[in-house]
């Protein structure tokens, strides 16, 4: 038995025929029944095909039409509830690595089910680095998964984009910029991993220069929408 990372009650793995079956070790988990119901999934056939907003139908939101029409587009398998802004609360900004663990399973399952060429997640600041001391959006992926090939700017993200206002966040200036050990880019499919799609502001930064430096195509996967 162990406790909820989330709540702390004790959980029990649910034993399954499949299971007995596969002779595979027994794995508990690790967020109780009771939690994981308060995050609310986005069905994929009733979200913008833009952004990934849960929506009634399978098209542009209006948001998404007010971008410009790029090889871009974006997927989120929740929607960012006050579940979800609770988690973050105390993940990303308390900083409780533990919780990376609610959603690793998840994110790397979609990661492999997408198939790009290549992935790569938003970097967080040098700054970013020393205080909070981990990237939020490495913290759900395997090791290897993400190459340090894209950097931040940092005069560009003195202040963190939490903190920004809608306006300031579209207004912000290209963060990103290209190491020299970024891999050819010509004619690959990237999807880039963030937490939280907001405005699009970020994701379509690293979006734009990727696509300017030869590639196909860019999704964008973040956990929450």
């Amino acid at each position: 038995m162990t406790k909820c990372l989330l709540c702390q009650r004790t959980t029990e793995p649910k034993l399954t025929l499949p299971w007995l079956l596969s002779w595979q070790p027994l794995v508990a988990p690790v967020v109780c029944a009771t939690c994981w119901q308060t995050f609310t999934p986005i069905v994929s056939s009733q979200a913008c095909i833009g952004c990934g907003r849960s929506q009634t139908q399978r098209s542009l939101c209006h948001d998404c039409q007010r971008w410009p029409q790029k090889a871009f587009y974006n997927q989120a398998p929740f929607t960012y509830n006050d579940a979800m802004q609770a988690y973050f609360e105390q993940y990303k900004f308390k900083g409780d690595y533990r919780l990376r663990l609610v959603f690793q399973q998840v994110l790397r399952t979609k990661l492999a089910q997408m198939q790009p060429d290549l992935s790569i997640a938003i970097p967080v600041t040098p700054m970013t680095m020393v205080t909070r001391g981990f990237n939020q959006v490495t913290g759900w992926l395997a090791a290897g998964e993400n190459p340090t090939w894209l950097q931040t700017q940092e005069s560009d993200k003195v202040i963190p984009q939490s903190r920004k206002t809608r306006q300031e966040r579209l207004l912000t200036a290209q963060p990103f910029k290209l190491t020299t050990t970024a891999p050819p880019l010509t004619g690959k499919t990237v999807v880039i991993i963030d937490d939280v799609y907001t405005t699009g502001r970020t994701l379509r930064h690293a979006a734009d220069l990727i696509l300017e430096n030869g590639a196909k195509s860019v999704i964008g996967l973040t956990l929450a929408r």
